[in-house]
């Protein structure tokens, strides 16, 4: 079943999220997401797609399923999923209860994702799932700290944001690898809290 409370969660914040993503942000990092997402081959898998903030950034004529837990989120994005020029299907379904068959996908991509899976290693699990062996995930997240003083903020500023939207403190590399995958690369943007990551499930 759909985790309800995090599907509402979403569906509240839907309207205003574009605001709440910062301009400023999007700018920021769009030439590293750029750069990730230039990697799109063969069958993608876009997880959490939200108001499709991203889809700008894609490569043309891809073929991209999308999936969001929120209906909301996706109806804001639907200007942006038309106005693809490629092949992109949005999809409301939940990261841990997905549909698809084992080995459908040969790519998976997150954009600032796993800071808000409820439960985020069987989250990956699912990814993995869906993964063709050797197929590769390449994520861009923002996670917790290793050092201090970042570290202890980001654990108290996650008591706060974790009720309105994404948690601060996630070991998402960690995670990864929790889930089975191999991880190639890990790229730090910003200080070691932005980052991109990219692995593999072997095979």
């Amino acid at each position: 079943m759909v985790d309800i409370a995090t599907q509402r969660k979403w569906d509240k914040v839907a309207p205003t999220f574009d605001l709440m993503a910062g301009r400023g942000a999007e700018i920021r990092w769009a030439p590293c997401k750029t750069e990730l997402f230039s990697r799109m081959d063969g069958r993608v898998l876009f997880l959490a797609l939200g108001t499709g903030l991203d889809i700008p950034l894609f490569p043309r004529g891809r073929d991209i399923t999308a999936i969001d837990i929120s209906p909301k989120m996706l109806e804001q994005a639907k200007p942006r999923v038309d106005a693809y020029d490629g092949n992109l299907r949005a999809e409301v379904m939940d990261v841990h209860e997905m549909t698809f068959d084992d080995g459908s996908f040969d790519q998976i991509f997150t954009s600032c994702t796993f800071c808000s899976v409820p439960r985020p290693v069987e989250g990956l699990k699912s990814l993995y799932r869906v993964l063709r062996p050797g197929g590769g995930l390449y994520m861009f997240e923002h996670t917790g700290s290793r050092y201090y003083p970042f570290k202890p903020m980001m654990n108290l500023m996650t008591l706060l944001t974790e009720k309105f939207g994404p948690a601060m403190n996630r070991t998402t590399v960690d995670n990864v690898r929790a889930a089975g995958f191999e991880v190639l690369e890990v790229n730090n943007i910003f200080l070691d809290v932005v980052k991109t990551i990219v692995a593999r499930k072997p095979g």
